[in-house]
């Protein structure tokens, strides 16, 4: 195996990753015995190559472990897991307060040699340092314990919280017979619904609480009780109520980790959570945060007001007078079709998946200047999965592997991840980056290709982002290439901004193509869709607004004693922003995993953060032309290149000329116009 070997997956044993983890584990900490012993004075040979060359090891074993046991979670990878993760976590907290090597790392910096390092490299020193007090560093014998302790009960809290969303939205499932039941619903929907059945020997249309079959119920079948019966089930998941009530209930664990971070900043000299996340963060300050999520939720109410308005009259000339959760996606969808004439299902036998990824790596190879091809000998977990090898002028940069479909035993949502990240090796060589991309649309069927909604597209080309930004750095220091290193409230920015191509007249006819005919996307539809863009953004906009301000003043708490307490947050945010509340029976908190099992804690607003960032960035493209070569070389000389290596309002102000603004995110939402602005 060489540096840029790709994993081998089919070799990987769950039963042997235990041991090897520990093995792993020992001969780490002898290299950083060897490391904080060494005699000379500290400089970048000596002290942190080789610490880089150690947690690389460790990423490189950890990584697709945690990848499988994402995408192929049975009981053999969940149980290799749950039996590394508190190895690691024991080991990242031994590291993060051996003061020995805080000492060495300090006296280099302190040094003249590291005043004469790369920008790059005095940026990992810089955030080892930061990471370093973050992890407790400076705590001594009790405390020291028990935050070592508390990091520990986190890891096993979070993988339980995970866990118990999955095994819950796998455990619910209606076989339907008749279906007069599933009027309404489209046909590429309930071809998917019977392929569904069909795979668990059964007869009928089988629905689950996965996106690709929950969703188009929610918002196409007629079947009132239907739709009741299915929101009550998914949004009651991992709860004490509803038709799995208390089976794998998240409450506790969200008490639990909500006091455990509190104490946890609280032994660093933090007032609350919030402020030990922002540590790391763009934002300056818990205030800010809030004042710049209130600030778009003051000037989105107006208009998600109106937009509720306008679907609550619409309802009631349907015969529905008093709109229920259950309605709201249905009579939305319904509004936009009699609006616009124009539905995502009507959308999606022009959006082939096939056809959507060669368009989108010959729009990001124009923009780049990259080439994306195919790897035909690489090794897969599953039939579906793909890879792929980036290349500019004949020189590789860098691999992927993409993973688009729904199946049973794979975490739901869309996600990439770091398989490798680039770095300089000893002998001079460049480890190429490797990235997981994951979705879960709906799969193929026995008689056509994956078809996407257009929201699908959105997705995968924001999945791309993520994916570029940590493929095309050109940083050799593994802490801060790519991804690593990155604020978190900055990592959404390539993401998000890539979203644009798909609304672009110039760039849908290349993503889009009729599965059958080949067509592009007629001109009227293509028209329609544009016109739909903004359809209830200020909805859409205070929802993600509800989602940030609860995830941020939950962790602003000095003390949450009990579920009643989450409760009463997320209740005072809905009674701030929200323009429809949901029934007392929701427990949408229960299976927040972005926040409790994710990054996300204290960060959900970085969406929002990102979002100003993005749709700034873009707006040059808007100024100059949307495929414009030297416009798309500085983004991806400013941003994508540049990784974790500068702090990101520095790398945005390089782009961009000067510091983001709100305007254009207003802007693209339509809300802009709806102020007056």
């Amino acid at each position: 195996m060489t540096a840029n070997s790709l994993p081998i997956f089919s070799m990987l044993d769950p039963k042997a990753m235990a041991k090897e983890c520990e093995t792993l584990l020992a001969e780490s900490r002898q290299q950083v015995a060897a490391v904080v012993a060494d005699v000379r004075s500290p400089d970048w040979d000596n002290l942190m190559a080789p610490l880089e060359e150690i947690d690389d090891k460790i990423g490189r074993f950890w990584a697709p472990m945690s990848h499988l046991h994402s995408v192929l979670s049975g009981e053999a990878w969940r149980e290799a897991y749950s039996n590394c993760l508190p190895l690691l976590t024991a080991y990242n907290s031994e590291m993060g307060q051996n003061r020995p090597l805080f000492d060495r790392v300090q006296a280099f910096a302190d040094s003249g040699e590291y005043q004469a390092l790369p920008v790059p490299r005095q940026k990992a020193v810089a955030n080892m340092l930061r990471d370093f007090t973050l992890s407790g560093v400076a705590l001594d014998g009790e405390n020291a314990r028990r935050f070592a302790a508390i990091q520990q009960r986190l890891s096993e809290l979070s993988t339980g919280f995970s866990n118990n969303v999955l095994d819950a939205t796998d455990g619910w499932e209606k076989i339907i017979d008749d279906a007069n039941d599933l009027a309404g619903v489209p046909a590429t929907v309930l071809d998917n619904l019977r392929e569904s059945a069909k795979a668990k020997d059964l007869q009928g249309y089988r629905l689950s609480l996965d996106i690709p079959s929950y969703l188009p119920i929610m918002q196409y079948a007629d079947n009132r009780d239907l739709r009741e019966e299915m929101y009550s089930a998914y949004v009651t998941r991992a709860s004490a109520v509803g038709p799995q009530g208390g089976k794998w209930d998240n409450g506790p664990l969200m008490v639990e980790i909500s006091q455990l971070r509190q104490e946890m900043a609280q032994l660093l000299g933090f007032a609350h959570y919030s402020d030990y996340s922002l540590a790391s963060k763009m934002a300056e300050s818990s205030q800010q945060v809030i004042a710049f999520l209130e600030e778009l939720a003051a000037a989105s109410k107006p208009v998600a007001e109106q937009d509720f308005a306008d679907l609550s009259a619409f309802a009631a000339q349907h015969g529905v007078a008093e709109l229920q959760a259950w309605d709201v996606a249905y009579f939305s969808e319904k509004l936009k079709e009699a609006s616009f004439t124009l539905s995502q299902e009507a959308l999606r036998p022009y959006f082939p998946a096939e056809k959507v990824i060669s368009g989108l790596f010959k729009i990001t190879g124009q923009l780049f200047d990259i080439e994306i091809s195919a790897l035909d000998d690489a090794d897969f977990w599953h039939k579906d999965a793909q890879c792929y090898r980036i290349s500019r002028g004949g020189d590789v940069l860098a691999h992927f592997y993409l993973d688009l479909y729904a199946r049973s035993n794979k975490r739901g949502g869309a996600w990439m991840a770091n398989a490798r990240g680039r770095r300089v090796l000893a002998d001079g060589d460049i480890q190429q980056p490797v990235a997981f991309l994951v979705c879960n649309f709906s799969p193929p069927t026995s008689d056509r290709p994956s078809l996407l909604t257009h929201n699908e597209v959105t997705t995968l080309f924001h999945e791309f982002g993520h994916g570029l930004h940590h493929m095309l750095t050109k940083i050799d220091c593994l802490s801060v290439s790519g991804i690593s290193g990155v604020a978190w409230d900055a990592v959404e920015l390539p993401s998000q901004f890539l979203e644009n191509w798909c609304w672009e007249k110039s760039a849908i006819p290349d993503i889009s193509a009729h599965y059958q005919s080949g067509e592009p996307l007629p001109t009227d539809m293509l028209e329609k869709l544009l016109a739909a863009k903004n359809f209830q953004s200020g909805m859409q906009m205070l929802r993600q607004i509800e989602f940030s301000l609860f995830d941020f003043k939950l962790h602003m708490q000095s003390a949450i004693r009990d579920e009643a307490d989450i409760d009463s947050v997320l209740n005072a945010v809905r009674d701030q922003v929200a323009v429809f509340q949901p029934p007392s029976f929701n427990r949408f908190q229960n299976s927040f995993s972005h926040i409790f099992a994710g990054g996300y804690a204290a960060g959900y607003y970085s969406y929002k953060w990102a979002e100003v960032l993005s749709a700034d960035a873009f707006s040059l493209f808007e100024e100059l032309g949307v495929m414009n070569v030297d416009v798309g070389e500085k983004f991806r000389a400013e941003i994508l290149e540049r990784g974790g290596s500068e702090d990101a309002a520095v790398l945005f102000k390089n782009f961009r000329g000067r510091a983001p603004a709100n305007d254009a995110l207003l802007r693209h939402s339509g809300i802009a116009i709806a102020k007056g602005a």
